[in-house]
């Protein structure tokens, strides 16, 4: 019997996967279709503070693709969304009723620019019935990471500090990438007293529009993910798992089902998902659950705690444990088109491209392996020599 349920931050989740703060977070009718599609928690949408930011220009979402032909294909999602349209006792209502009509835990975020707003609206939330609270330090285009101007790693735990002073709840902290050192940071906030940290928010990005000479849709700066920004967070995440006791929470990147069995093997304890959900609709979250239970199955494994972290203990290698023996060398099958993709590309010009199919001399072949990885049609192969 498979089983996905986790504890997170001191709450139980049915699955890892939770629907990271966003539109789709916003009220109790988004989130019960949430739940209904299987999701473990939801983050409801930030209640900033900072009034003008509860109104959202329009449009504010762009799908950025980077198409350079062959297998060269991706997306940034670029988006300026902004906080809940909410004042304090408006959304602490929404909270009440959510926690109230929901039957999975549903954690508010705060983003505030005072000490007293800090401490009110976390005081709100407690006695809006709230399970947990996240602190959304790390909004890349309104927070203590965005405005700087000040020491942002000590200001993140002064804030965390403050907080944690004024309720009982377990608090977690959203981080950001853009910040010098996130694990110190972690470290910090676990010493303050969070139960759990979250890498990654989003970046802060800008697109410019060349025929008009000036930044895309709003005019400035904006937040952007997407598929490729899950490497990132696996990096520190594989770093971080070791040496940390809180939970953490992977953000960034996760549109399959692999992608949150990476995040698990890196050490993260459940996986935020927002762009997946906002550009495949909320099915994606079964998916998710199958394909994670599914692999699960493949593994022999029951519980998901039975792999979380096992990249991050001692698989990962050091400079001096990579093996630098060039002990592949690519070899071009009958099935190659000849299109000429990869030839140019070689550096080491050791593709025949004379040939129908083109033919690898094996003794120029540096067995870099660039050649099979452009191949459209997977005609080249890397074999043992």
């Amino acid at each position: 019997m498979i089983d996905l349920s986790v504890e997170y931050a001191g709450l139980r989740l049915k699955t890892p996967i939770i629907a990271a703060s966003s539109g789709i977070t916003e009220t109790v009718e988004l989130m019960k279709n949430l739940e209904q599609h299987g999701i473990g928690a939801i983050v409801m949408k930030s209640l900033f503070e900072e009034e003008i930011c509860r109104q959202a220009p329009t449009p504010r979402y762009k799908v950025l693709r980077h198409d350079m032909g062959g297998k060269y294909r991706t997306f940034s999602f670029y988006s300026y969304e902004q906080a809940s349209v909410w004042g304090p006792d408006r959304y602490a209502q929404e909270v009440k009723k959510a926690v109230n009509e929901l039957s999975i835990p549903i954690i508010p975020s705060i983003n505030c620019i005072t000490d007293d707003g800090w401490k009110r609206y976390a005081a709100l939330m407690q006695q809006a019935g709230a399970p947990a609270l996240e602190l959304n330090v790390s909004c890349p285009h309104g927070s203590i990471v965005f405005r700087g101007g000040t020491d942002v790693a000590s200001e993140i735990i002064r804030v965390t500090e403050l907080v944690l002073n004024e309720i009982d709840i377990p608090v977690i902290v959203k981080l950001s990438p853009q910040l010098t050192a996130p694990l110190q940071i972690a470290k910090a906030v676990e010493d303050a007293g969070a139960k759990g940290v979250v890498m990654f928010n989003r970046l802060t990005g800008l697109d410019i529009d060349i025929d008009v000479e000036s930044p895309i849709l709003h005019g400035g700066y904006a937040g952007h993910g997407g598929p490729w920004a899950i490497y990132y967070a696996l990096r520190w995440i594989s770093e971080a798992y070791p040496q940390l006791h809180v939970d953490i929470s992977a953000s960034g990147g996760a549109v399959t089902a692999d992608d949150v069995v990476k995040y698990i093997l890196a050490g993260a304890k459940t996986v935020q998902v927002c762009t997946a959900i906002m550009l495949k609709g909320s099915g994606v979250i079964d998916e998710m659950n199958n394909g994670l239970a599914a692999w699960m199955n493949k593994k022999g494994y029951n519980a998901v705690d039975q792999f979380r972290g096992k990249v991050s203990n001692g698989a990962i290698k050091g400079t001096k444990d990579v093996d630098r023996r060039h002990y592949k060398k690519a070899h071009i099958l009958d099935k190659c088109t000849s299109c000429g993709i990869c030839a140019p590309l070689c550096i080491f010009d050791a593709i025949d491209s004379s040939t129908e199919p083109y033919r690898i001399v094996q003794d120029i072949c540096d067995g870099c392996g660039l050649c099979a990885e452009v191949c459209p049609i997977s005609a080249v192969e890397m074999r043992e020599v």
